[in-house]
């Protein structure tokens, strides 16, 4: 353990210790915690968000070691989890040796700068759920348009905590004037906000003129949306006969990729020759519940694809139990970025449910489109060639 002398702390130096601390020369050991309200009809509810937030955890390479849930009605104002829970947090940290605290919600910038300053006496540091998601994004990052959406982001994130430290520093009697030094920053940002914006909008155009040179040859187009996890990229690897990346891993592929499918000739029942058709599949990143609204808007650009397609295909892991509160996460997003075309929704996975359960689901389900699908044995991909076919 590195030996200290924290009275003369200044943030600049936090944020070296923080640089210190992720710059990923070693494993990184979490804790990771959440509060329980009073109104959370399941305690399952919880139990699923904790395991959702150790996987983005695990997404990172990074090693969970404790978990917390504290039952309380309303989020403590200053900490969000409360001055003693904090120290219990703390205290247990220290005897682990676990250097990053991972709230499971989106903390107002008072909590964060509360938690921070707290966490330094141990060498320890604090992030929340978009903190998290962030990270693992720019880790992801491949290409300059995904490194600038993430940049965007970043600073939608962060600028409310930037003023709120300088006015908590003022606030200490800090000598210099906090507006000024507030404003300067404020204006550096907007101006990189502009920036960014600017090129973004540069890729969107090129993407523009991409998809009106496809629509002018006559390419049917299918934009591909899904939960994390669903097994979509199997899906593409199945339909197009080519290599996608495909990880159990949250948020593994952040750009948008167009992938080409061929449908053979084939004759209708009615006896109709239908000749070689293309078709263009686009995907894009996986949705997750209370995604950043920040991300949504800085990938707004990558998602048009989707949005602009002839169809969408919403893949949904069947085996999942709470498939509706996931189908409903995708939708909420859709509805959001304002996705109009039709929706089709990708049940996968049937190879892995009792017949039982996929009687239910079509009971569930009747009054949607929907396709029952195994990537696993291709099951049910001749009635996706068939949608598609006379689309």
């Amino acid at each position: 353990m590195w030996t200290i002398d924290y009275s003369d702390l200044s943030e600049r130096d936090l944020e070296a210790l923080q640089a210190k601390v992720w710059d990923g020369s070693e494993t990184l050991k979490v804790f990771i915690a959440d509060i329980l309200p009073h109104d959370l009809k399941e305690k399952k509810d919880m139990e699923d968000r904790m395991i959702e937030l150790e996987n983005l955890v695990t997404t990172f390479w990074w090693v969970v070691i404790l978990e917390h849930i504290q039952k309380r009605s309303l989020p403590d104002y200053k900490t969000y989890i409360g001055w003693w829970k904090l120290d219990e947090i703390k205290n247990e940290m220290h005897l682990q040796w676990a250097n990053l605290l991972v709230l499971g919600n989106i903390l107002k910038p008072h909590q964060m700068y509360n938690l921070n300053s707290h966490l330094k006496e141990i060498w320890a540091v604090a992030w929340d759920r978009v903190d998290l998601i962030l990270k693992i994004f720019e880790k992801n990052a491949k290409t300059e348009e995904t490194k600038l959406q993430i940049e965007l982001a970043a600073i939608k994130h962060m600028w409310p905590r930037i003023f709120n430290m300088w006015m908590e520093l003022w606030k200490q009697g800090w000598k210099w004037s906090g507006e000024t030094n507030t404003e300067i920053m404020k204006r550096h940002l907007s101006n990189r906000e502009k920036e960014i914006r600017k090129k973004l909008d540069g890729y969107s155009k090129v993407r523009e003129t991409h998809r009106q040179g496809r629509k002018k040859k006559g390419f049917l187009t299918v934009g591909i949306v899904w939960y994390t996890n669903a097994w979509k990229s199997t899906l593409l690897n199945a339909l197009t006969n080519k290599w996608v990346l495909s990880e159990d891993k949250l948020f593994a592929t952040l750009s948008t990729s167009v992938w080409k499918m061929w449908i053979a000739p084939s004759n209708t029942p009615q006896g109709e020759y239908v000749k070689w058709k293309e078709v263009l599949l686009s995907d894009t990143i996986g949705f997750i519940r209370d995604l950043p609204p920040e991300l949504v808007d800085a990938f707004a650009s990558t998602l048009e694809d989707s949005i602009e397609s002839d169809l969408l295909f919403h893949v949904v892991d069947a085996s999942d139990p709470k498939i509706d509160e996931k189908i409903q996460v995708v939708d909420d997003i859709l509805d959001k970025i304002w996705a109009k075309q039709e929706r089709i929704y990708v049940f996968n996975k049937i190879d892995m449910i009792s017949w039982h359960m996929l009687i239910e689901l079509k009971k569930k389900f009747y009054k949607k489109k929907v396709l029952y699908i195994s990537t696993h044995n291709k099951t049910g991909f001749e009635a996706i060639i068939e949608l598609l076919e006379i689309t």
